[in-house]
């Protein structure tokens, strides 16, 4: 409950700082949340959901994107703004903050589910109940048959 009264306190306090920030710091942070969403998923992937990991890359992804920029409108423009690429950052940190949130409620609901179903010391037996690899050719997946194979 106090999570849902800090999420509504900082989206009715950020509704009436809108007006004080310039809408390109605000579309900064919509890219910094965007690629951040991107590095998230990338990293999530790559370090087998480590939420460490998770939170790390949309940062990184948002900082890679928001140097791009900045380097960008240096060489267009003639003028670096740090200002820029923090608020790219901090929306690539609010991403990653966000999925670590949502992520750890619905593990924790996921385990709570299980222990509910199988009980507090459930150990699999593999001998008795031997687990059969299934193996699926991607093209199955995609409805096709094999015979595109041997063409």
């Amino acid at each position: 409950m106090v999570k849902y009264i800090l999420v509504l306190l900082v989206f009715l306090t950020m509704h009436t700082a809108k007006g004080q920030i310039e809408s390109d710091k605000a579309l900064h942070f919509l890219g910094g949340n965007l690629y951040g969403l991107v590095g998230a998923g990338i990293a999530n992937e790559i370090s087998d959901g480590d939420r460490t990991w998770t939170f790390i890359g949309a940062v990184g992804g948002s900082l890679l994107i928001g140097v791009a920029k900045e380097s960008i409108d240096q060489k267009q423009y003639g003028g670096w703004d740090n200002a820029d690429l923090i608020a790219t950052v901090l929306g690539g940190a609010t991403i990653g903050f966000t999925i670590d949130i949502f992520k750890k409620r619905k593990q924790r609901k996921r385990d709570k589910i299980f222990k509910d179903a199988v009980g507090e010391n459930y150990n699999y037996d593999r001998e008795t109940y031997p687990v059969q690899e299934l193996k699926i050719n991607s093209l199955h997946v995609l409805g096709m048959s094999n015979t595109v194979l041997r063409k």
